[in-house]
């Protein structure tokens, strides 16, 4: 079952942009740090997302970023979910539209955190497996 709410396995640091920041900014996120959903906020509340995949459809090369800006890129209607959401929602959306990441905002739409398709994968393995010390104890499984 997903019944719990989705801010109990939601990433609450998350590593945003601006719209008026450079596009290298975002390729140096995506390439170096490895991210794939950079939420785009503005005074914290949620304007849009910049993904993987706007990144590769934009071909820009990487020395061509600096001549954009975010906001030229990015998507600007982003499906979200309220932290007191189901889990059980986020994965619906994911397995009905495709996506791999949603934003988690309040009523106002400040952005509270992040919820990806691992962190549902996780919360099921973890259910599922809850005495594998292996998982629990590995740096990349928090």
């Amino acid at each position: 079952m997903m019944n719990e709410n989705i801010a109990s396995i939601m990433t609450r640091e998350v590593v945003t942009v601006r719209p008026d920041d450079s596009m290298k900014e975002v390729h140096k996120l995506i390439f170096e740090r490895r991210f794939h959903h950079l939420p785009v906020t503005s005074d914290g509340k949620l304007v849009g997302i910049i993904t993987t995949w706007d990144l590769l459809k934009s071909n820009l090369k990487e020395e061509e970023c600096d001549n954009y800006k975010v906001q030229d890129w990015m998507t600007r209607k982003v499906a979200t979910l309220g932290p007191h959401e189901l889990v059980g929602a986020a994965a619906m959306i994911f397995l009905k539209h495709l996506f791999h990441a949603l934003p988690i905002v309040d009523e106002e739409g400040h952005l509270l955190g992040i919820v990806s398709t691992h962190d549902i994968l996780r919360y099921e393995y973890n259910r599922e497996y809850p005495d594998d010390v292996f998982l629990r104890d590995t740096k990349w499984a928090e």
